[in-house]
């Protein structure tokens, strides 16, 4: 596996969890980086992306909630989930931003496998 999520679980409205990506086999270099998610019976849609030198975009409903993160010298990409909400329950993915649109899931290869995020009302 080149690219292994973790971090996610159950937690109530709220709460915050923190959610990691661990590129094993450095494919990423110096590539930008995303976090996707997938409700059930939805579309994966953007979370957050960074590129390797630090920029960072956020989807609306997420900003001021999630930051994203990345180490680079450890290979990992981060995603510090607060205020959780039960529309935030979904399975998140990351992946690595090849070129076009950090936005656009089209613009990226490379993806994990994805971790569950379950938020409780």
């Amino acid at each position: 596996v080149q690219l292994q999520a973790s971090g996610g679980g159950l937690v109530q409205a709220g709460g915050s969890l923190r959610l990691s990506c661990v590129d094993s086999k450095r494919i990423a270099s110096n590539n930008g980086m995303g976090w996707f998610r997938q409700a059930p019976g939805k579309e994966r849609e953007f979370v957050a992306a960074i590129q390797y030198r630090g920029n960072t975009y956020y989807e609306d409903s997420v900003k001021g909630r999630f930051t994203i993160s990345r180490d680079n010298a450890k290979n990992t990409l981060n995603l510090q989930m607060n205020n959780l909400r039960p529309e935030d329950t979904a399975v998140y993915y990351c992946a690595v931003h090849r070129r076009g649109s950090v936005y656009s899931t089209g613009s990226y290869t490379y993806w994990g496998r994805g971790t569950q995020v379950t938020v409780s009302s």
